[in-house]
């Protein structure tokens, strides 16, 4: 047996091993931790619904009434009126026929990808993408080229090139780490001209952006066949899960054929009354989204001469770009030793010698408590290289 002692040892010495919090209480602007109470930019809570009165008094009781679990797949007699319901109002929601839901997003996309191609055909796919199409597209059996990030004059000559029975442009519409749009507009055009799919993850985007929250589709006015949307219920939506949505023909060979799907319990069907409600929400209080595009800015302002690079985003995911990875993780103790919390990433979540602090604002935070963390990030700048430790992502 190889010794996974020395192993460890080895993320702890190269600064890559990590530890999980244990929070204690909801999510929210404010986390317990370890009794100790802290400013948190840590959530993906970008509307700040996860803790939201409403949303938990409908999921109650919606578990007074149809249980806690759902006791089977959705195949065989796990798919409820909730889920039914869901599906319908979330393909409404983002201009699609149909929409399947999935555990999550992770799930989703490892289901879709192989269904959609295998050996063979061609998968396109973006650098920087999340680990989940990353690990889709491996499982799928098809050629993987992978094109610079955002690159779209790569992506053309890789399509261009290619004699691939199937294409599947595979791509974060809102990229995790970087908090950039991926240049959907053009994703689009390409696979419209080249007879290709493309496998959009609006996970950060839905509910965020677009009108009336409706995501990254609606935020650059687009609508195509070729795509196939994916999105979570997790982060802007407050409850958990995602869905997958496109034409009627689409959502039917996934319902048929993704073992994802297939061969898992279906989500509570409680939770599904959570997400009905937070859609109405999403869609009716456009003053969340105006209050985080408010500190989003005021962020950046406060930030402008930082002797950290802030990356270029418009979106709730602010990276701060430290580079190497013990200093990441010094600057976030030190801030933690403030009382505030802002995640270290470090590879494999993002390149090598591109770890960061991934500040994640929301709809819950204040202007205050944006100010508090410009406050302490310019008050740990001289002294941040000299903590090291394995805490982190």
């Amino acid at each position: 047996m190889p010794d996974l002692s020395v192993a460890l040892e080895q993320l702890r010495h190269k600064g890559l091993l990590r530890q999980r919090q244990i929070v204690a209480g909801p999510q929210g602007p404010y986390l317990d931790v370890g009794g100790k109470r802290y400013l948190s930019f840590c959530s993906n809570d970008y509307l700040g619904l996860a803790n939201d009165g409403r949303i938990a008094d409908i999921v109650v009781r919606a578990v007074a009434r149809y249980g806690v679990g759902a006791g089977a797949s959705h195949l065989i007699s796990g798919h409820g009126v909730l889920h039914e319901k869901l599906e319908h109002r979330l393909a409404q929601f983002v201009g699609c026929e149909r929409a399947v839901l999935f555990s999550t997003g992770y799930l989703a996309n490892i289901g879709v990808i192989p269904t959609l191609v295998g050996r063979g055909d061609a998968i396109f796919s973006d650098e920087f993408n999340h680990a989940s199409l990353i690990d889709g597209a491996r499982l799928s059996g098809a050629k993987i080229e992978i094109y610079s990030h955002a690159d779209t004059t790569h992506l053309a000559f890789a399509l261009e090139s290619s004699t691939a029975p199937r294409k599947l442009v595979i791509s974060d519409a809102v990229f995790s780490m970087e908090g950039d749009f991926a240049p959907v507009a053009k994703l689009v055009e390409l696979c419209e001209r080249h007879d290709a799919w493309l496998l959009l993850d609006d996970a950060h985007g839905f509910g965020v952006v677009g009108q009336g929250g409706r995501g990254t589709l609606s935020h650059f006015g687009l609508q195509s066949k070729n795509v196939v949307y994916m999105a979570t219920l997790g982060k802007a939506a407050g409850v958990a899960g995602a869905f997958v949505a496109g034409n009627a023909d689409l959502v039917e060979w996934l319902i048929q054929t993704a073992r994802g799907y297939v061969f898992s319990t279906a989500a509570p069907p409680a939770l599904a009354a959570g997400v009905l409600i937070s859609l109405q929400l999403i869609e009716q209080e456009q003053s969340r989204r105006d209050r985080l595009q408010h500190l989003i800015h005021a962020l950046r302002a406060g930030l402008t001469n930082s002797p950290w690079r802030l990356l270029p985003s418009d979106t709730a995911i602010q990276g701060l770009l430290i580079g190497d990875n013990h200093a990441a993780v010094g600057l976030m103790v030190a801030l933690k030793d403030k009382g505030i919390w802002v995640p270290a990433i470090r590879p494999p979540s993002v390149p090598r010698g591109t770890a960061r602090l991934r500040i994640s604002l929301s709809a819950g935070h204040s202007l205050d408590d944006v100010e508090r963390l410009v406050t302490g990030l310019n008050e740990c700048a001289p002294k941040s290289h000299c903590v090291q430790t394995a805490l982190g992502d």
